[in-house]
């Protein structure tokens, strides 16, 4: 048999997944940030990498999808500390809103 996770079980994995990303992900947002303020030659290379390099680009995009879904989720978890849904069709529902507003931030 195989092991099927609820989909707010999975909305909440996922939640920490994205922090843990953010969290990686700050090493480049900060060595793009100092090096595009170092000097105009600095902000000419961030801006070709970003405009130019299809690897920069999946970054900025993982990133900031990654940043999409953390901050829904993060108010999804808000909501349930203020004891807002905290059934089972409540996490349900809350669960799939999540997904829903995740994706059009994200497209």
């Amino acid at each position: 048999t195989t092991i099927h996770f609820p989909l707010p079980a999975l909305t909440s994995i996922t939640h920490r997944i994205t922090g843990v990303i953010l969290f990686v992900g700050l090493i480049f947002a900060f060595w793009a940030l100092g090096k595009s303020l170092s000097s105009p030659a600095g902000f000419d290379a961030v801006s070709n990498a970003l405009a130019n390099n299809f690897f920069a680009k999946f970054i900025a995009w993982g990133l900031l999808s990654a940043l999409a879904f953390h901050f829904v989720a993060g108010i999804k978890h808000l909501l349930m500390d203020a004891d807002i849904g905290v059934t089972l069709e409540g996490g349900v529902k809350k669960a799939q809103i999540t997904v829903v507003v995740s994706v059009v931030l994200i497209i």
